[in-house]
């Protein structure tokens, strides 16, 4: 209970965790009985804990009362509504995957050595090293967390309010690297000093509570998908997507209003970052630009040269200066959205 009110008090809700596990206690019977979506259950509303972190709250009545239930219940923290981020770095024995697993959406390539890549803690330490970065393991100035198993919780604020979504690093899907998970919206995390069957949760030297969100680190979450909403920016009136991105749709034939929509669309998203300097999560936009138009390309709606030329031109819109570093995130994700043809049914009339 200790635990669970000194969270709350930090102004994070929390939820129970059965006792000695990291998951949710049992719902009610009546929800057992009768499954629905946590939206339409009336239980979290007369102080129930069913539906796990759906039921997360800072009422310190509330918790008191859960924890004399079964004062043996772990605390669960639903990282969403606290407006965390929190890095899990797993430690398991596994094979390494595929190169283009290890960082996604960042060619290896095959001369790149990986003896001694075991974990998350490589990858993670591989990804801040390629950002000329500090790794964030060893980041004493935010919240760090040792697990049972050997991994380590990374907690941040996001304070830029993201709304980042959650992700296994094993995923084939999102994810922002190997053995490296992301605790966000729809997600919770272990709170620090709960105890399992497996051991405690630890909290290690250093600051006591989360640091903000690192800017290199939140512009690899967009990169890489996480992002759940995109949050209105204030700024000038945004730059014209080119014409040309019309022209090359109507060219190459074949779903041409829907087409041009999603080249309008991707296009737009990069060359609104030009209005705003910092924290834009601008490469993250290229790659997914470059991914969806590679799509295209490789469904018929525009040539691979067409396709080039309009990510180059909205690119040096954005970031005039950095021409060397877009030019290798559209090679890399034109080729990586080539493999996913994007079709579009041909407009009617």
């Amino acid at each position: 209970m200790a635990v669970a009110r000194w969270c709350a008090a930090q102004g994070w809700p929390v939820h129970p965790l059965a006792p000695g596990r990291k998951t949710p206690p049992a719902n009610c019977q009546p929800c057992q009985e009768s499954p629905h979506s946590p939206a339409e259950c009336l239980c979290p509303r007369v102080g129930r804990w069913c539906h796990g972190f759906h039921a997360a709250t800072t009422d310190q009545e509330v918790i008191s009362a859960w924890w004399r239930v079964n004062p043996g219940f772990g605390t669960g923290v639903a990282c969403g509504p606290s407006g965390l981020v929190v890095i899990d770095v797993d430690s398991h024995p596994a094979d390494v995957p595929a190169r283009d697993r290890i960082l996604p959406g960042i060619p290896i390539h095959d001369r790149v050595d990986l003896e001694g890549l075991e974990n998350g803690y490589h990858t993670l330490a591989l990804l801040a090293a390629l950002r000329k970065a500090p790794d964030p393991s060893a980041d004493a100035g935010t919240l760090r967390v040792r697990t049972p198993s050997g991994g380590l919780h990374i907690w941040y604020r996001d304070d830029a309010h993201h709304r980042f979504t959650c992700s296994t690093g094993s995923s084939t899907g999102r994810a922002l690297a190997w053995q490296v998970d992301v605790r966000a919206h729809g997600g919770y995390i272990v709170a620090p000093s709960t105890v399992t069957t497996s051991g405690t949760y630890r909290p290690l030297p250093g600051a006591t509570v989360p640091a903000p969100l690192p800017r290199w680190l939140a512009e690899e979450l967009i990169r890489t998908g996480h992002l759940k909403d995109r949050p209105q920016q204030p700024g000038s009136p945004l730059p014209a997507v080119p014409d040309r991105a019309r022209q090359a749709v109507v060219a190459a034939g074949g779903g041409r209003r829907g087409a041009e929509k999603v080249l309008d669309t991707v296009l737009q998203d990069v060359t609104d970052c030009a209005t705003i300097p910092e924290g834009a999560g601008f490469t993250g936009k290229l790659n997914r630009a470059a991914y969806t138009v590679g799509g295209l390309v490789s469904a018929g709606h525009l040539t691979h040269a067409a396709a080039e030329r309009l990510l180059t031109d909205a690119a040096r819109t954005a970031r005039p200066a950095q021409d060397r570093q877009s030019s290798a995130v559209i090679r890399s994700g034109l080729e990586a959205g080539a493999r996913q043809p994007l079709h579009i049914g041909k407009a009617r009339g």
